[in-house]
């Protein structure tokens, strides 16, 4: 019976020294998990500071509306990625970024500017609009929402109705205009949505009955946002993923947003061609 009991416990401690070792084993595994992903956010940190530094962005800090367009060296960012089209900044958020289109809407989902793979790529436009962008009816601009609050994490944050009405202005910028935008809506679709992803109508009627019905989608939105989408003839569309459950982990925010001219237009009754 002593003999019994004396290898029951020589069991008991072998499990629990094993119990034990597992447990550190995991221990370990986490924190390496854990390591490697502070280290892709530090890495693409270090790309999005690198890049910021070919813009100038001067901002009355006091009044969002009364912000002035980036200024943007080309030259500089071109000697880096010929790839880029423009630059997107939206007062008030942290969004200040190049923007590139490649051959594809693959390859800038987790390429930098320079080539090395990143965890939030760069910002691009779809490989299917007109460059530079704001030429079609509706253009598509694509960037991941990172964890640390930068990429298009605050354009996700717009779905709730009092962070959408802070944001009055998003600026994109090319080479030759800069476009004042501001948000008029924003909405959710699954990421089989393919009328999400159209560019060009036959008529700006046919593309204002589009933005009708993706209105009818909204979840945040302006008061006026119905009354001004039939005088628009551009919408700047600003796109990111969502995991809500509803949309399977894998759908997309989409943030709608038109000309300020356009819009002010539209209000006055007085409807841009």
């Amino acid at each position: 019976m002593a003999r019994h009991r004396a290898d029951t416990r020589r069991r008991g401690g072998w499990l629990s020294n094993l119990l034990i070792i597992v447990g550190v084993a995991l221990l370990l595994v986490a924190g390496g998990m854990w390591a490697a992903a502070q280290w892709r956010y530090h890495e693409q940190d270090q790309v999005n500071r690198m890049l910021a530094a070919y813009a100038t962005v001067r901002d009355n800090e006091l009044d969002s509306e009364a912000s002035r367009p980036p200024e943007v060296d080309w030259a500089g960012l071109k000697a880096i990625n010929a790839d880029v089209v423009g630059w997107l900044q939206v007062p008030g958020t942290t969004i200040n970024y190049p923007v590139y289109q490649g051959k594809d809407n693959q390859h800038y989902l987790r390429h930098s500017a320079t080539g090395e793979w990143t965890l939030g790529g760069q910002l691009f436009i779809d490989y299917e609009c007109t460059s530079p962008g704001m030429v079609d009816n509706l253009t598509l601009v694509y960037g991941h929402h990172l964890l640390d609050g930068s990429m298009f994490e605050q354009i996700a944050a717009m779905d709730d109705q009092s962070r959408f009405d802070e944001i009055k202005t998003v600026w994109y910028v090319t080479e030759q205009t800069a476009y004042e935008c501001e948000p008029l809506f924003l909405y959710y679709v699954h990421a089989d949505d393919m009328d999400a992803r159209l560019f060009r109508f036959q008529t700006d009627g046919e593309f204002r009955a589009y933005l009708k019905e993706r209105l009818g989608r909204a979840v945040t939105m302006r008061d006026d946002a119905a009354q001004i989408i039939p005088g628009v003839s551009h919408a700047l569309c600003l796109i990111t993923y969502n995991y809500y459950e509803e949309y399977e982990g894998h759908g997309r925010t989409i943030l709608v947003c038109v000309p300020k001219a356009e819009a002010a237009a539209a209000l006055a009754g007085s409807f841009l061609p």
